[in-house]
Protein backbone atom coordinates (compact mmCIF):
# COMPACT_ATOMS: atom_id res chain seq x y z
CA UNK A 1 0.00 0.00 0.00
CA UNK A 2 1.19 3.69 -0.59
CA UNK A 3 2.70 5.46 2.57
CA UNK A 4 2.05 8.85 2.64
CA UNK A 5 3.36 11.85 5.24
CA UNK A 6 -0.13 12.94 6.75
CA UNK A 7 0.19 16.50 5.83
CA UNK A 8 -2.15 18.71 4.42
CA UNK A 9 -1.43 18.63 0.87
CA UNK A 10 -1.49 14.32 0.86
CA UNK A 11 -4.85 14.86 3.13
CA UNK A 12 -6.12 17.14 0.31
CA UNK A 13 -5.53 14.73 -2.23
CA UNK A 14 -7.07 11.74 -0.18
CA UNK A 15 -10.51 13.53 0.17
CA UNK A 16 -10.37 14.57 -3.42
CA UNK A 17 -10.30 11.49 -4.50
CA UNK A 18 -12.66 9.55 -2.32
CA UNK A 19 -15.07 12.38 -3.61
CA UNK A 20 -14.77 11.24 -7.21
CA UNK A 21 -17.11 8.18 -5.95
CA UNK A 22 -19.86 10.25 -5.68
CA UNK A 23 -23.29 8.84 -7.35
CA UNK A 24 -22.75 12.28 -9.01
CA UNK A 25 -19.82 11.17 -11.05
CA UNK A 26 -22.01 8.56 -13.28
CA UNK A 27 -23.90 10.99 -16.02
CA UNK A 28 -24.22 7.93 -18.71
CA UNK A 29 -26.08 5.75 -15.68
CA UNK A 30 -28.12 8.39 -14.61
CA UNK A 31 -29.33 8.97 -18.57
CA UNK A 32 -30.17 4.93 -18.28
CA UNK A 33 -32.06 5.22 -15.11
CA UNK A 34 -34.13 8.29 -15.73
CA UNK A 35 -35.54 6.31 -19.22
CA UNK A 36 -36.12 3.36 -16.89
CA UNK A 37 -38.04 5.10 -14.24
CA UNK A 38 -39.92 6.86 -16.95
CA UNK A 39 -40.44 3.43 -18.72
CA UNK A 40 -42.17 2.10 -15.45
CA UNK A 41 -44.27 5.19 -14.44
CA UNK A 42 -45.90 5.05 -17.42
CA UNK A 43 -46.27 1.14 -18.29
CA UNK A 44 -46.21 -0.36 -14.79
CA UNK A 45 -45.74 -3.95 -15.21
CA UNK A 46 -44.89 -4.21 -18.90
CA UNK A 47 -41.86 -2.30 -18.90
CA UNK A 48 -40.66 -3.92 -15.42
CA UNK A 49 -40.76 -7.65 -17.02
CA UNK A 50 -39.42 -6.10 -19.96
CA UNK A 51 -36.31 -4.91 -17.77
CA UNK A 52 -36.08 -7.97 -16.32
CA UNK A 53 -35.58 -9.86 -19.36
CA UNK A 54 -33.45 -7.66 -21.01
CA UNK A 55 -30.92 -7.64 -17.73
CA UNK A 56 -31.27 -11.31 -15.98
CA UNK A 57 -32.48 -13.03 -19.05
CA UNK A 58 -35.90 -14.34 -17.69
CA UNK A 59 -39.51 -13.25 -18.99
CA UNK A 60 -41.77 -12.78 -16.05
CA UNK A 61 -45.66 -12.81 -15.80
CA UNK A 62 -47.89 -11.59 -13.30
CA UNK A 63 -48.38 -14.92 -12.06
CA UNK A 64 -44.19 -15.67 -11.26
CA UNK A 65 -43.34 -12.18 -10.55
CA UNK A 66 -44.40 -13.43 -6.91
CA UNK A 67 -41.92 -15.62 -4.82
CA UNK A 68 -44.29 -18.42 -3.67
CA UNK A 69 -44.39 -20.42 -0.65
CA UNK A 70 -43.14 -23.64 -2.04
CA UNK A 71 -40.11 -21.65 -3.36
CA UNK A 72 -39.23 -20.73 0.08
CA UNK A 73 -39.51 -24.19 1.21
CA UNK A 74 -37.37 -25.56 -2.05
CA UNK A 75 -34.77 -22.80 -1.00
CA UNK A 76 -34.84 -24.44 2.75
CA UNK A 77 -33.31 -27.89 1.54
CA UNK A 78 -30.98 -26.34 -0.81
CA UNK A 79 -29.00 -24.16 1.95
CA UNK A 80 -27.09 -26.13 4.62
CA UNK A 81 -28.31 -26.65 8.13
CA UNK A 82 -25.61 -24.60 9.88
CA UNK A 83 -26.07 -21.48 7.61
CA UNK A 84 -29.86 -21.63 9.00
CA UNK A 85 -28.08 -22.16 12.15
CA UNK A 86 -26.21 -19.14 11.89
CA UNK A 87 -29.02 -16.51 10.33
CA UNK A 88 -30.94 -17.61 13.58
CA UNK A 89 -28.32 -16.95 15.94
CA UNK A 90 -27.39 -13.76 13.84
CA UNK A 91 -31.02 -12.39 14.52
CA UNK A 92 -31.47 -12.60 17.96
CA UNK A 93 -28.30 -10.12 18.40
CA UNK A 94 -29.98 -7.89 15.52
CA UNK A 95 -33.33 -7.88 16.65
CA UNK A 96 -32.42 -7.66 20.50
CA UNK A 97 -30.49 -4.32 19.44
CA UNK A 98 -32.96 -2.76 17.54
CA UNK A 99 -35.52 -2.97 20.08
CA UNK A 100 -33.33 -1.20 22.77
CA UNK A 101 -34.14 1.68 19.61
CA UNK A 102 -37.76 1.56 19.87
CA UNK A 103 -39.20 5.04 21.10
CA UNK A 104 -42.80 5.41 22.41
CA UNK A 105 -45.56 8.42 22.33
CA UNK A 106 -45.32 10.78 24.41
CA UNK A 107 -47.83 13.59 25.98
CA UNK A 108 -47.66 15.87 28.63
CA UNK A 109 -50.02 18.41 30.14
CA UNK A 110 -49.82 21.26 32.62
CA UNK A 111 -52.98 23.33 35.06
CA UNK A 112 -53.73 25.76 32.38
CA UNK A 113 -55.22 23.32 29.78
CA UNK A 114 -53.08 22.39 27.11
CA UNK A 115 -51.75 19.20 26.16
CA UNK A 116 -48.80 18.63 23.95
CA UNK A 117 -47.19 15.37 22.65
CA UNK A 118 -45.38 13.18 20.11
CA UNK A 119 -47.51 10.62 18.26
CA UNK A 120 -45.03 7.84 17.03
CA UNK A 121 -46.29 5.82 14.11
CA UNK A 122 -44.69 2.69 12.33
CA UNK A 123 -44.52 3.11 8.43
CA UNK A 124 -47.35 1.16 6.54
CA UNK A 125 -45.62 -0.38 3.49
CA UNK A 126 -41.65 -0.82 3.53
CA UNK A 127 -39.55 -1.73 0.68
CA UNK A 128 -36.12 -4.09 1.13
CA UNK A 129 -34.14 -3.97 -1.99
CA UNK A 130 -31.69 -6.67 -1.93
CA UNK A 131 -28.65 -7.33 -4.47
CA UNK A 132 -28.33 -10.41 -6.90
CA UNK A 133 -26.25 -11.12 -9.49
CA UNK A 134 -23.31 -12.53 -8.74
CA UNK A 135 -23.50 -12.71 -5.44
CA UNK A 136 -25.89 -13.47 -2.16
CA UNK A 137 -25.87 -11.24 0.54
CA UNK A 138 -28.45 -12.80 3.42
CA UNK A 139 -26.46 -10.78 5.95
CA UNK A 140 -28.30 -7.87 4.00
CA UNK A 141 -31.59 -9.31 4.30
CA UNK A 142 -31.39 -9.57 7.74
CA UNK A 143 -29.99 -5.65 8.25
CA UNK A 144 -33.18 -4.23 6.41
CA UNK A 145 -35.85 -6.67 7.32
CA UNK A 146 -35.38 -6.57 11.49
CA UNK A 147 -35.38 -2.64 12.16
CA UNK A 148 -38.56 -2.39 10.01
CA UNK A 149 -40.03 -5.70 12.19
CA UNK A 150 -39.23 -4.15 15.20
CA UNK A 151 -40.53 -1.12 14.08
CA UNK A 152 -43.78 -2.24 13.64
CA UNK A 153 -43.93 -1.50 9.72
CA UNK A 154 -47.42 -3.54 8.55
CA UNK A 155 -46.12 -4.82 5.35
CA UNK A 156 -42.53 -5.16 4.18
CA UNK A 157 -42.04 -6.12 0.29
CA UNK A 158 -38.68 -7.34 -0.40
CA UNK A 159 -36.97 -7.39 -4.32
CA UNK A 160 -34.21 -9.08 -5.26
CA UNK A 161 -32.96 -9.95 -9.21
CA UNK A 162 -33.94 -13.36 -10.29
CA UNK A 163 -31.43 -15.55 -12.09
CA UNK A 164 -31.95 -16.90 -15.62
CA UNK A 165 -33.73 -19.74 -14.46
CA UNK A 166 -36.42 -17.63 -12.47
CA UNK A 167 -35.15 -18.58 -9.11
CA UNK A 168 -33.69 -16.54 -6.68
CA UNK A 169 -30.63 -17.46 -4.39
CA UNK A 170 -31.74 -19.46 -1.42
CA UNK A 171 -29.79 -18.18 0.86
CA UNK A 172 -31.21 -14.96 0.03
CA UNK A 173 -35.07 -16.68 0.30
CA UNK A 174 -34.03 -18.64 3.72
CA UNK A 175 -32.72 -15.32 5.10
CA UNK A 176 -35.88 -13.37 4.42
CA UNK A 177 -38.47 -16.05 5.34
CA UNK A 178 -36.47 -16.25 9.16
CA UNK A 179 -36.80 -12.35 8.77
CA UNK A 180 -40.01 -11.91 8.40
CA UNK A 181 -40.34 -10.46 5.05
CA UNK A 182 -44.11 -10.67 3.86
CA UNK A 183 -43.73 -10.41 0.11
CA UNK A 184 -40.79 -11.18 -2.27
CA UNK A 185 -40.68 -9.83 -6.02
CA UNK A 186 -38.01 -11.28 -8.15
CA UNK A 187 -37.11 -8.24 -9.71
CA UNK A 188 -34.10 -6.08 -9.23
CA UNK A 189 -32.13 -2.91 -11.10
CA UNK A 190 -34.01 0.50 -11.21
CA UNK A 191 -36.55 -1.02 -12.63
CA UNK A 192 -37.46 -2.44 -9.32
CA UNK A 193 -36.46 1.03 -7.03
CA UNK A 194 -39.34 2.29 -9.76
CA UNK A 195 -41.85 -0.70 -9.06
CA UNK A 196 -41.53 0.44 -5.29
CA UNK A 197 -41.81 4.16 -5.75
CA UNK A 198 -44.74 4.25 -8.06
CA UNK A 199 -46.95 0.84 -8.17
CA UNK A 200 -47.71 -1.53 -10.59
CA UNK A 201 -50.81 -3.82 -11.06
CA UNK A 202 -48.14 -6.24 -9.57
CA UNK A 203 -46.00 -4.25 -7.13
CA UNK A 204 -47.92 -2.04 -4.54
CA UNK A 205 -46.45 1.31 -4.00
CA UNK A 206 -44.42 1.74 -0.46
CA UNK A 207 -43.86 4.78 1.65
CA UNK A 208 -40.00 3.52 1.87
CA UNK A 209 -37.15 2.37 0.04
CA UNK A 210 -34.36 0.86 1.94
CA UNK A 211 -31.50 -1.22 0.82
CA UNK A 212 -28.04 -1.16 -1.23
CA UNK A 213 -27.29 -1.62 -4.74
CA UNK A 214 -25.40 -1.03 -7.67
CA UNK A 215 -24.76 2.33 -8.87
CA UNK A 216 -28.06 2.16 -11.30
CA UNK A 217 -29.86 1.36 -7.89
CA UNK A 218 -28.33 4.23 -6.11
CA UNK A 219 -28.93 6.43 -8.56
CA UNK A 220 -32.91 5.64 -9.02
CA UNK A 221 -33.22 5.68 -5.43
CA UNK A 222 -32.17 8.99 -5.53
CA UNK A 223 -34.10 9.69 -8.41
CA UNK A 224 -36.87 8.65 -6.65
CA UNK A 225 -36.86 10.33 -3.16
CA UNK A 226 -39.45 12.96 -2.36
CA UNK A 227 -41.97 10.14 -4.29
CA UNK A 228 -41.07 7.87 -1.21
CA UNK A 229 -38.81 8.36 1.92
CA UNK A 230 -35.30 6.41 1.13
CA UNK A 231 -33.00 5.87 3.51
CA UNK A 232 -29.57 6.67 1.77
CA UNK A 233 -27.45 6.93 -1.26
CA UNK A 234 -25.27 4.19 -0.44
CA UNK A 235 -21.71 4.46 -1.91
CA UNK A 236 -18.57 2.26 -1.97
CA UNK A 237 -17.73 0.31 0.98
CA UNK A 238 -14.83 2.33 3.28
CA UNK A 239 -12.98 1.36 6.14
CA UNK A 240 -10.78 3.36 8.57
CA UNK A 241 -8.00 1.74 11.08
CA UNK A 242 -7.08 4.48 13.50
CA UNK A 243 -3.79 2.75 15.01
CA UNK A 244 -0.76 3.50 17.19
CA UNK A 245 2.71 1.43 17.76
CA UNK A 246 0.54 -1.26 20.12
CA UNK A 247 -1.57 -2.82 17.31
CA UNK A 248 -1.19 -6.11 15.51
CA UNK A 249 -0.06 -5.60 12.37
CA UNK A 250 -1.60 -8.99 10.73
CA UNK A 251 -4.70 -7.70 12.20
CA UNK A 252 -4.87 -4.21 10.63
CA UNK A 253 -3.67 -5.32 7.25
CA UNK A 254 -6.26 -7.98 7.33
CA UNK A 255 -9.04 -5.88 7.98
CA UNK A 256 -7.68 -3.28 5.67
CA UNK A 257 -8.86 -5.81 3.18
CA UNK A 258 -12.19 -7.32 4.34
CA UNK A 259 -13.60 -4.18 2.85
CA UNK A 260 -11.14 -3.71 -0.01
CA UNK A 261 -12.37 -7.10 -1.38
CA UNK A 262 -16.06 -5.73 -1.63
CA UNK A 263 -15.52 -3.71 -4.97
CA UNK A 264 -12.54 -1.56 -6.96
CA UNK A 265 -14.22 1.67 -6.18
CA UNK A 266 -13.92 0.67 -1.95
CA UNK A 267 -11.85 2.92 0.12
CA UNK A 268 -9.55 1.06 2.86
CA UNK A 269 -7.41 3.53 5.00
CA UNK A 270 -4.58 3.46 7.87
CA UNK A 271 -3.81 6.56 10.04
CA UNK A 272 -1.54 6.12 12.27
CA UNK A 273 1.59 7.05 14.58
CA UNK A 274 3.74 4.68 13.88
CA UNK A 275 5.98 4.43 10.98
CA UNK A 276 7.02 1.20 11.72
CA UNK A 277 3.54 -0.15 12.35
CA UNK A 278 2.99 1.55 8.59
CA UNK A 279 5.66 -0.52 6.89
CA UNK A 280 4.77 -3.80 9.01
CA UNK A 281 0.99 -3.53 7.75
CA UNK A 282 2.06 -2.84 4.11
CA UNK A 283 4.29 -5.95 3.85
CA UNK A 284 1.72 -7.85 5.38
CA UNK A 285 -0.95 -6.80 2.68
CA UNK A 286 1.32 -7.49 0.29
CA UNK A 287 1.10 -11.47 1.86
CA UNK A 288 -2.02 -11.33 1.96
CA UNK A 289 -3.19 -10.10 -1.17
CA UNK A 290 -1.12 -13.25 -3.12
CA UNK A 291 -3.57 -15.76 -1.38
CA UNK A 292 -7.01 -13.86 -1.46
CA UNK A 293 -9.56 -15.51 -3.96
CA UNK A 294 -10.49 -11.95 -4.99
CA UNK A 295 -7.38 -10.11 -5.55
CA UNK A 296 -7.72 -8.71 -8.75
CA UNK A 297 -10.23 -6.46 -7.02
CA UNK A 298 -8.43 -5.78 -4.16
CA UNK A 299 -5.13 -4.79 -5.81
CA UNK A 300 -7.47 -2.39 -8.14
CA UNK A 301 -8.96 -0.96 -4.66
CA UNK A 302 -6.00 -1.23 -3.09
CA UNK A 303 -4.26 1.18 -6.01
CA UNK A 304 -6.62 3.96 -6.73
CA UNK A 305 -8.39 4.06 -2.56
CA UNK A 306 -6.14 2.72 -0.57
CA UNK A 307 -3.46 4.41 1.68
CA UNK A 308 -1.24 4.39 4.89
CA UNK A 309 -1.04 8.01 6.28
CA UNK A 310 1.51 8.59 8.95
CA UNK A 311 0.81 11.32 11.25
CA UNK A 312 3.17 13.03 13.61
CA UNK A 313 0.53 13.14 16.45
CA UNK A 314 -2.79 11.31 17.63
CA UNK A 315 -4.46 14.95 17.89
CA UNK A 316 -3.51 15.38 14.13
CA UNK A 317 -4.83 11.46 13.31
CA UNK A 318 -8.06 12.43 15.16
CA UNK A 319 -8.38 15.39 12.98
CA UNK A 320 -8.15 13.48 9.66
CA UNK A 321 -10.50 10.98 11.08
CA UNK A 322 -13.05 13.14 11.79
CA UNK A 323 -12.58 14.67 8.15
CA UNK A 324 -12.68 11.62 6.39
CA UNK A 325 -15.93 10.18 8.46
CA UNK A 326 -15.44 6.70 7.18
CA UNK A 327 -18.73 4.35 6.81
CA UNK A 328 -16.40 1.84 9.42
CA UNK A 329 -14.26 2.91 11.51
CA UNK A 330 -11.75 0.60 13.88
CA UNK A 331 -10.20 2.05 16.70
CA UNK A 332 -6.57 -0.01 17.62
CA UNK A 333 -5.13 2.23 20.25
CA UNK A 334 -3.41 1.53 23.68
CA UNK A 335 -6.67 2.65 25.13
CA UNK A 336 -9.25 2.69 22.31
CA UNK A 337 -12.17 4.11 24.62
CA UNK A 338 -10.75 7.26 25.60
CA UNK A 339 -9.56 7.68 21.54
CA UNK A 340 -13.36 7.23 21.16
CA UNK A 341 -14.56 9.96 23.12
CA UNK A 342 -12.72 12.21 20.87
CA UNK A 343 -14.39 10.64 17.46
CA UNK A 344 -17.43 13.10 16.27
CA UNK A 345 -17.89 11.24 12.94
CA UNK A 346 -18.08 7.52 11.92
CA UNK A 347 -20.98 5.30 10.39
CA UNK A 348 -19.55 2.86 13.18
CA UNK A 349 -16.52 2.23 15.67
CA UNK A 350 -14.87 -0.77 16.17
CA UNK A 351 -12.81 -1.15 19.70
CA UNK A 352 -9.86 -3.13 20.05
CA UNK A 353 -8.03 -5.83 18.43
CA UNK A 354 -10.83 -8.27 18.57
CA UNK A 355 -13.97 -6.41 17.40
CA UNK A 356 -12.96 -6.55 13.43
CA UNK A 357 -15.27 -5.12 10.92
CA UNK A 358 -16.72 -8.58 9.62
CA UNK A 359 -18.48 -8.76 13.19
CA UNK A 360 -20.51 -5.66 12.55
CA UNK A 361 -21.26 -7.03 9.02
CA UNK A 362 -22.73 -10.43 10.42
CA UNK A 363 -23.47 -11.00 13.97
CA UNK A 364 -22.64 -8.78 16.63
CA UNK A 365 -26.66 -6.80 16.29
CA UNK A 366 -25.90 -2.81 15.31
CA UNK A 367 -27.17 -2.60 11.75
CA UNK A 368 -23.90 -2.61 8.87
CA UNK A 369 -26.23 -0.23 6.60
CA UNK A 370 -24.48 3.34 7.15
CA UNK A 371 -23.26 6.45 6.07
CA UNK A 372 -20.54 6.11 3.00
CA UNK A 373 -18.74 8.75 1.48
CA UNK A 374 -18.08 11.06 4.30
CA UNK A 375 -22.37 11.53 5.01
CA UNK A 376 -21.69 10.30 8.29
CA UNK A 377 -20.70 13.67 8.95
CA UNK A 378 -24.68 14.06 9.06
CA UNK A 379 -26.39 10.82 8.75
CA UNK A 380 -26.69 7.62 10.78
CA UNK A 381 -26.83 3.86 10.48
CA UNK A 382 -30.04 2.37 9.39
CA UNK A 383 -32.05 2.10 12.66
CA UNK A 384 -35.69 1.35 14.23
CA UNK A 385 -36.08 5.22 13.28
CA UNK A 386 -36.00 4.79 9.68
CA UNK A 387 -39.11 2.95 9.74
CA UNK A 388 -41.60 5.28 11.91
CA UNK A 389 -42.86 8.88 11.34
CA UNK A 390 -43.48 10.98 14.51
CA UNK A 391 -46.34 13.46 14.49
CA UNK A 392 -47.25 16.63 16.81
CA UNK A 393 -50.14 16.61 19.12
CA UNK A 394 -51.31 19.85 20.27
CA UNK A 395 -54.59 20.77 22.62
CA UNK A 396 -54.94 24.28 24.53
CA UNK A 397 -58.40 24.67 26.32
CA UNK A 398 -60.36 27.70 26.28
CA UNK A 399 -58.61 29.17 28.99
CA UNK A 400 -55.13 28.43 27.91
CA UNK A 401 -55.69 29.98 24.08
CA UNK A 402 -56.90 33.09 25.89
CA UNK A 403 -53.60 33.69 28.19
CA UNK A 404 -51.93 33.72 24.50
CA UNK A 405 -53.83 34.73 21.57
CA UNK A 406 -52.96 38.56 21.68
CA UNK A 407 -49.08 37.07 21.66
CA UNK A 408 -50.27 34.90 18.78
CA UNK A 409 -51.71 37.44 16.28
CA UNK A 410 -48.90 39.97 17.29
CA UNK A 411 -46.71 37.45 15.54
CA UNK A 412 -49.03 37.09 13.06
CA UNK A 413 -49.51 40.03 11.58
CA UNK A 414 -46.12 40.96 11.91
CA UNK A 415 -45.77 38.52 9.17
CA UNK A 416 -48.31 40.15 7.29
CA UNK A 417 -50.32 36.86 7.73
CA UNK A 418 -53.91 38.41 8.95
CA UNK A 419 -55.90 35.48 8.01
CA UNK A 420 -53.62 33.64 10.52
CA UNK A 421 -53.93 36.31 13.24
CA UNK A 422 -58.17 36.14 12.56
CA UNK A 423 -58.09 32.12 13.10
CA UNK A 424 -57.27 32.53 16.84
CA UNK A 425 -59.00 36.28 16.94
CA UNK A 426 -62.51 35.00 15.96
CA UNK A 427 -62.20 33.04 18.73
CA UNK A 428 -62.44 36.17 21.72
CA UNK A 429 -64.71 38.23 19.58
CA UNK A 430 -67.02 39.97 21.91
Amino acid sequence: MKTLALTKESFGTITESLLKRSTSSYPAQEAAVKEILAAVAEKGDEAVFAYTEKFDGFRLTPETVKVTEAEIEAAYKEVSPELVGVIRRSLVNIRSYHERQVRQSWFSTDEKGTLLGQKVTALQRVGVYVPGGKAAYPSTVLMNVVPAKVAGVDEIIMCTPCGRDGKVNPNTLVAAKEAGADVIYKIGGAQAVAAMAYGTASIPRVDKIVGPGNIFVALAKRAVYGFVAIDSVAGPSEILVLADETANPRFVAADLLSQAEHDELASAILVTTSRELADAVSAEVDRFVEVLSRQDIIRKSLENFGRILVADSMEDAITAVNEIASEHLEIVTADPFKTMTKIRNAGAIFLGSYSSEPLGDYFAGPNHVLPTNGTARFFSPLGVDDFIKKSSVIYYSEEALREVHEDIESFAKAEGLTAHANSVAVRFED
